[in-house]
């Protein structure tokens, strides 16, 4: 997917302007109704040397991380977010960052174990195969980046939400509510998509919050987040600390004083609005939105804009908080999404779990300590990646279990010649129950379970009907046709042995290895 334009640069500059923003307070007006030009607004960085943030000159420094993860945050949300722009001037984005599965739960569990969901075994939100309740009587927990860094030697803080199923009062036979192993400071709840009304388990105590504008819980949790770097930063302690919100998810809350934000904003229209992808295996040719699910998206779409407004206050007080605290040249700070989220692209309704790049392909930006500023990376990523990253970050080596690579050395400007050739994803046992929180309860056109390759330049898709697809995204940016059926039979051949190996393979180097063989 390629990025903005200079030009585009300039807009939204104009727009936070007219809309009264800047990097470090909240909007207090509404850009400009200027619709999207591309399929990613983030902001594009121009070619050339660039220098490295300040690094503390002494004995090598094991920095801090604070890790922002959100939840189903699309990458047209980022223009709204002056902070995150602001991050992205100062650091490093990474353009081509993919999920390992457009679900909440897999997703996550891919970052906490470093491992691709078929290792992991965490493929669904809840159930037999995946969610809270399958990672823990799997012993996933006794072996996260958690267990790593703690034992590391840094200090460790979880705050928001955790993984789908997991909920403040469980106990899960201690006696107590359950704490997992290796977070030094706990903080984290269930169920809490509306922000308002709900439990936190706070480090073994259950803690209720209810709807006073004070207990947003985007808010709870950046206080919180900044009460730990402030005590930490005073003990010299390095320390990694990850706020995970439930903004923008559905219900799409936003902080009340953010309610009434860009009055009018319009819903983006994309070139794939509304449009069925050429040759879909599984869309159907003729699916249009319906008026009742435009005029829905119309609201959902202003309210995600004003949910994220939250998100992005906080990552600017927590860059506050370092600086007071005299440890913003010592941290990371990156922000990420657990997964990406389309509205009415293809012609579906609000949703994920689809291939295309709207659903796994998200920001991942990083700022601080030894990070090129203004910098754009074209390497694949993934979320199997930051396990291995922190470790190496704080000077250990990674856990023989992950599958995933440090991305550290792409920080500071430099491409290993190893580097992996495509990323994985992986989407079974799609979302179709009610009670599942990423249920999409106005279409059945969900994708069949898949197995997909994503490179720098192509999608490739199989589905578990035998189906195939495959995007050239050089040509075709926003994923309209699929020409899998002009590729020849050696090199489908090809892409399904890469994508059989991907898909079963264990380890960094097993999985790096074969992710090579790609062209």
């Amino acid at each position: 997917m390629s990025f903005r334009s200079l030009r585009y640069t300039a807009l939204v500059a104009s727009l936070l302007i007219t809309a009264g923003c800047s990097a470090s307070s909240e909007h207090a007006g509404t850009p400009a109704a200027a619709q999207p030009a591309s399929p990613s607004p983030v902001v594009s960085v121009p070619p050339g040397p660039v220098p490295p943030s300040p690094v503390p000159s002494g004995p090598q420094v094991r920095p801090n991380i604070v890790f922002v993860l959100v939840d189903d945050l699309s990458n047209d949300l980022v223009q709204y977010m002056p902070n995150v722009l602001k991050l992205q001037k100062d650091g490093t984005t990474f353009t081509n960052y993919t999920v390992t599965d457009s679900l909440c739960c897999p997703s996550r569990a891919s970052i906490f174990k470093g491992q691709f969901p078929h290792n992991t075994g965490i493929i669904k939100n809840h159930g037999s195969d995946g969610g809270f309740r399958l990672f823990h009587s799997r012993n996933q927990e006794q072996s996260t980046y958690a267990t790593d860094m703690k034992a590391a030697g840094y200090r460790t803080a979880f705050m928001g939400k955790y993984l789908n199923e997991y909920f403040a009062k469980l106990t899960m036979g201690t006696g107590k509510p359950y704490v997992p192993p290796g977070w030094d400071e706990w903080a984290a709840g269930g169920n809490a998509y509306d922000n308002f009304n709900y439990d936190l388990n706070e480090n073994g105590k259950v803690v209720k919050y209810g709807n006073k504008p004070e207990h947003y819980m985007t808010d709870v949790l950046s206080a919180k987040a900044s009460k730990f770097i402030t005590t930490t930063a005073a003990t010299g302690q390095p320390f990694v600390l990850e706020v995970s919100t439930y903004a923008p998810h559905s219900p799409y809350t936003p902080a009340p004083r953010d309610a009434a934000l860009f009055p009018g904003l319009k819903l983006p229209r994309t070139a794939a609005w509304d449009k069925v992808p050429e040759n879909s295996t599984w869309l159907p040719k003729s699916m249009k939105l319906t008026k009742v699910q435009i005029d829905r998206m119309e609201v959902e779409f202003r309210k995600r804009v004003q949910s994220v407004q939250s998100v992005d206050k906080m990552i600017g007080d927590l860059r506050q908080t370092l600086t007071t605290a005299g440890i913003a040249d010592k941290t990371l700070v990156i922000f990420n999404s657990d997964n990406g989220y389309h509205m009415g692209q293809y012609a579906l309704p609000s949703g994920k779990q689809t291939a295309f790049d709207t659903d796994v392909n998200v920001p991942l930006i990083v700022a601080g300590h030894g990070v090129r500023a203004g910098q754009s990376v074209e390497q694949i990523v993934e979320n199997i990646d930051f396990r291995p990253t922190f470790t190496d970050l704080a000077g250990v080596a990674p856990s023989p279990e992950t599958d995933g690579h440090s991305f550290k050395p792409l920080l500071a400007g430099e491409v290993p010649a190893d580097w992996r050739g495509t990323a994985l994803v992986e989407h079974h046992d799609p979302a179709t129950d009610p009670a599942d929180p990423d249920y999409q309860y106005d279409s059945k056109n969900i994708p069949p379970s898949y197995d997909a390759l994503r490179t720098t330049t192509f999608t490739y898709v199989e589905y578990v009907d035998g189906a195939v697809e495959y995007f050239d995204r050089t040509a075709d940016p926003y994923m309209l046709k699929n020409v899998a059926g002009t590729l020849t039979p050696e090199r489908l051949a090809e892409l399904r042995t890469v994508l059989r190996g991907m898909a079963t393979c264990v380890g960094a180097d097993a999985c790096g290895a074969v992710s090579r063989k790609i062209k």
